[in-house]
């Protein structure tokens, strides 16, 4: 069996591709043999169907995954109304803190699959309680972290900042990812570029605007071994 790997993927911001990136690279490993697991602690915007309440993200990891695994050990904190989810939390009086998540994710960090993306919700300081970000959840966990950049006008300020902030955490920046939301963005490639300078980890791709659907594995390699 292959090394086993764990990575938080975070976003400069919300609606940029996280989840697409994250089923992206998950399919990616299944192709190179590793038996690949997408898990979404924490999940806001969420229908009832004939399985139970689902969301669309924790669904499209399950599928994405090559590792078979129960709905409610990858989302175990799935909220119907699509808003922040400490704001949630607190009208449902569910308890969403870095020790909760802590033991909600205990099943699904047992399990043995060899490649395994741990999605958050938002970008990287998004709170789960008036105290707690999801940021310290992942400081108490140690994750290296895979940071999935929306290339559209105001990347480089949020993909720097956002940076700066994990490698304070004492975090590894593990690689990133452009991912192009904007098709009509003045001069892309320079501002590619410009990221590729300056993040401080590798560029595990750069996938194109594409329509809703298309696979972007293709464009994609995992992170290198530590």
């Amino acid at each position: 069996m292959a090394t086993m790997q764990r990575f938080f993927v975070t976003g400069t911001d919300t609606e940029i591709g996280k989840t697409r990136i994250t089923a992206g690279l998950l399919e990616k490993a299944g192709q190179l043999g590793l038996q690949s697991l997408g898990i979404k602690p924490v999940a806001s915007g969420s229908e009832i169907t004939q399985d139970g309440l689902r969301n669309e993200d924790a669904v499209a990891h399950q599928k994405a995954s090559t590792y078979s695994c129960d709905y409610a050990v990858i989302n175990p904190f799935c909220f119907a109304p699509a808003i922040a989810p400490h704001i949630v939390a607190e009208q449902e009086n569910i308890e969403l803190t870095v020790k909760s998540i802590n033991e909600a994710l205990k099943p699904a960090l047992a399990q043995s699959a060899e490649f395994v993306l741990i999605e958050g919700a938002g970008g990287w300081h998004t709170p789960l309680n008036q105290q707690e970000c999801y940021s310290d959840w992942v400081k108490s966990a140690q994750l290296p972290v895979i940071l999935v950049v929306g290339v559209k006008l105001g990347a480089i300020n949020h993909a720097l900042l956002t940076q700066e902030s994990i490698l304070k955490s004492g975090l590894r920046l593990a690689g990133w990812v452009a991912n192009c939301v904007d098709p009509d963005m003045p001069y892309q490639a320079e501002n590619i570029e410009y990221l590729k300078a300056h993040i401080e980890a590798p560029c595990l791709g750069v996938v194109p605007f594409l329509a809703e659907g298309d696979s972007v594995s293709s464009y994609l390699s995992l992170p290198p071994l530590k």
